[in-house]
């Protein structure tokens, strides 16, 4: 795994801030701080540092050191994680040559964004391992209490198991192909802090889907047992690992195993079996807002977000990589790169003075592209736009799909409209379920999290279903759209795409392992036809 654990023997990553009142605080200086191993465990504020370090190589990462680019760009979670999400589906339209490679599934072993992807997964994983093994040691020694220990031990295995749940996604057939049997990516859960532990890194085979997914579980069972269920701020609530977001993807994870029994019972715990339609979490307190608004704009301070990635001015993705600079209108000082889809504007389901459409979409009426863009993210220019991972309103959903699945729609239909109602005029709300209650989920899910990264989740877990698109959907492409500008967003308007589907059984469907890792580990198996 050489390139996989390239300057990761020591915890690169330390904040260097002195405040430690929320976690946002470690992007607010420059954070490169070489401790080692030893010296960063030494004492709690130094730990405070290694942990803000984990969470800064989840938000800010690198891109491809071996090209001597090193500033942050934004993976894997700062940014790049939804950016990839997004591009991979069709609800978004790219409309420059950034993500042409991702969005039009052209990608070989040596593509950037793919081999970035992977290997800061990986890195952030070490990270997390470093500091678990750390952590324990100094509970031991007594640096910090068991109590104090094991709930930032917690953190750690929490990012362990998102971060491979990102790999399974881009990387692995869905659980739903042979029951989880296909090539799964190693799960990694040894500290590499010299050759030593590289060279026994290197023994360690793909494993099959079904295993990692046990462990990420485990993880999260873990995580879970470890996490405390709020903390002193609500900023520091969302933007650090707490007990509600170990439980929120287990939801998550379980939907994607089609463990439809498991998703409801994580959800209890959150609140999701309420008759009332009035869904209120006893751990943590969250709920859904009134406006749909206020998750985004109240990025740091609402009930709504359960886990979020923090950015700030002074440490982002960059221009390059942070997804207000990459989803933006330039007319707002963004880049024009990734506009809405008119297909998913204009779809019935999406329906007319919808406050996700009138709020949360911005409809740039200058320049080259007069197109629709997404407007949750709006700080341009500053890019500290904080990337939502999981809110309130996916466990909902995903409970919601749960019940659907078990022929319980009375309690779907409470969960569903608990996120619809807020959004959609009194007369298009559900009184009763629809003809198909599954399929409105969905369409929910693909308004709901427009612009969040989510639509490739939901693509490559229901591929292989009746609900699925049977691989990548055709898609638009910018030419088709930049004569006609905001024309093309209206009622009824329906652009049939000419970009062509990508069939489930292509190797496209899934993306290749770079050729530089398996370079230096001959024992991971190559995904087919690459």
């Amino acid at each position: 795994m050489k390139k996989t654990y390239r300057n990761n023997f020591y915890l690169l990553a330390l904040a260097t801030t002195l405040s430690f009142s929320s976690c946002e605080k470690f992007t607010e200086l420059n954070p490169l701080a070489s401790l080692s191993e030893n010296t960063a465990f030494s004492s709690k504020q130094n730990i405070e540092l290694a942990i803000n370090g984990v969470y800064w190589q989840a938000a800010v990462g690198r891109y491809d050191p071996g090209t001597g680019l090193t500033t942050g760009r934004g993976y894997p979670f700062g940014g790049a994680s939804i950016e990839q999400g997004e591009m991979r589906g069709e609800d978004m339209v790219n409309l420059q040559t950034f993500y042409q490679i991702t969005y039009e599934g052209t990608y070989t072993p040596l593509t950037a964004n793919n081999i970035n992807h992977w290997e800061q997964l990986y890195a952030l994983i070490n990270q997390a391992n470093v500091f678990i093994k750390g952590i324990q040691g100094a509970i031991t020694s007594g640096v910090v209490t068991d109590e104090e220990g094991k709930a930032l031990e917690g953190e750690a295995i929490f990012l362990r198991a998102l971060a491979h749940h990102e790999l399974l996604l881009h990387f692995c057939r869905p659980y739903a192909d042979s029951n989880g049997n296909n090539p799964g990516v190693p799960y990694r859960t040894a500290a590499i802090t010299g050759a030593a532990e590289v060279e026994g890194g290197l023994s360690q085979t793909r494993g099959t889907v079904t295993e990692a997914y046990a462990k990420v579980l485990d993880d999260l069972n873990t995580a879970e047992t470890y996490l405390p269920a709020t903390r002193s701020t609500r900023s520091y609530t969302i933007s650090r690992a707490t007990k509600a977001a170990a439980i929120a993807l287990k939801t998550r994870v379980y939907l994607h195993m089609a463990n439809y029994d498991s998703v409801i019972t994580e959800g209890e715990k959150l609140g999701t079996s309420a008759t009332s339609g009035d869904f209120t979490s006893a751990i943590g307190g969250y709920k859904i807002e009134a406006d749909p608004e206020t998750p985004f704009t109240s990025q740091s301070n609402n009930l709504e977000s359960i886990f979020s990635i923090a950015q700030s001015a002074a440490q982002n993705g960059g221009v390059n990589g942070a997804i207000t600079s990459m989803f933006g209108p330039a007319s707002l000082n963004a880049r024009d790169l990734v506009a809405t889809s008119p297909n998913l504007y204009n779809a019935a389901f999406w329906v007319e003075g919808d406050l996700r459409k009138t709020k949360l979409q911005y409809r740039q009426s200058t320049g080259t592209y007069k197109l629709a863009f997404n407007y949750k993210y709006r700080n341009y220019g500053i890019n500290d736009n904080w990337n939502p991972i999981i809110r309130y309103s996916e466990v909902l959903l995903n409970v919601a799909e749960a019940y659907a699945f078990k022929n319980n729609n009375s309690q779907s239909l409470l969960l569903l409209n608990a996120v619809r109602n807020r959004s959609v005029p009194v007369a298009n709300r559900f009184s009763t379920a629809p003809a198909d209650l599954k399929l409105a989920v969905y369409q929910e899910r693909r308004v709901e999290f427009a612009g969040e990264g989510k639509r490739w989740g939901d693509i490559h877990r229901l591929a292989l279903s009746s609900y699925g698109t049977g691989g990548i959907p055709a898609k638009v492409l910018s030419t088709q759209l930049t004569t006609d500008g905001l024309a093309n967003y209206a009622p009824g308007v329906v652009i049939t795409p000419s970009f062509p589907a990508i069939p489930y059984a292509n190797k496209s469907f899934i993306w290749p392992l770079p050729n530089s890792e398996r370079n230096s580990n001959p024992n991971l198996d190559q995904n087919p036809d690459y």
